[in-house]
């Protein structure tokens, strides 16, 4: 068999690589370019193995009371993810108008700015003026954002909302990162932790806040509930 050998090749392109459908030619990621030179793509990797230092950030509120081997950030935010799904869920089934996917989305972004400073907690943020550290929150998201342009600006668009918990799904995602954090305290007093209290006494202020008693306030009591039990 003879092979056809084509005359006229097309010069290979060093910038970008093609491909042809039946409906059109796409282009790949490394032909997109960022005024820095970085394409898409690897602004997109840069971004995420930033986000990799959370799966290693500890919170710290747990090691400050005498907690060891706690709980990373990444895994916090995994808890928060599950359980604002399932209280949008729950709103939509009681004829709540709520967009789950922007819920998703929030739970997801909440504590990203944690990869850079740490999870700060509670006990050295008292030294801090609150609008000081709101202004530095929103430096870093913004410097980390940055170079994802259009979409970039939507994350941060949705990290502005949560902070503020001016919609429902705000204040579904604060909910949410509230019963992680208790449903997380019970299991470390299961292991014998101590010093939690505080925990669960600021739990119901916090989620008189939300105004979402109706939605919540049968989980916070089971929770209590399950805690008291394993205490006898």
């Amino acid at each position: 068999m003879k092979t056809r050998i084509n005359k006229n090749p097309q010069p290979a392109s060093r910038d970008h690589n093609t491909r042809l459908t039946l409906c059109a030619k796409t282009v790949s990621f490394n032909s997109v370019k960022s005024k820095e030179g970085l394409t898409e793509a690897s602004r997109l990797i840069a971004m995420l193995a930033e986000l990799m230092r959370l799966k290693a950030v500890p919170r710290m509120g747990w090691l400050l009371r005498g907690v060891r081997d706690v709980e990373s950030v990444a895994a916090h935010s995994f808890g928060v993810a599950f359980i604002a799904m399932l209280l949008a869920d729950r709103a939509k089934a009681r004829g709540m108008r709520v967009d789950i996917e922007r819920v998703l989305r929030m739970a997801l972004l909440h504590d990203l700015t944690e990869a850079r400073t740490g999870d700060l907690p509670n006990t050295i943020k008292q030294y801090f003026e609150s609008a000081n550290l709101k202004a530095a929150d929103e430096r870093v998201a913004k410097e980390m954002l940055n170079n994802l342009g259009i979409t970039g600006e939507a994350y941060l668009g949705l990290l502005r909302d949560y902070e503020h918990r001016a919609s429902l799904e705000a204040r579904l995602v604060k909910a949410a990162d509230k019963l992680d954090l208790l449903l997380q305290a019970s299991e470390y007093e299961k292991g014998g932790a101590r010093n939690l209290q505080e925990f669960w006494e600021s739990a119901e202020e916090d989620f008189a806040r939300l105004e979402l008693e109706d939605l919540i306030e049968d989980l916070v009591t089971v929770l209590k509930e399950r805690r008291h039990h394993s205490a006898v």
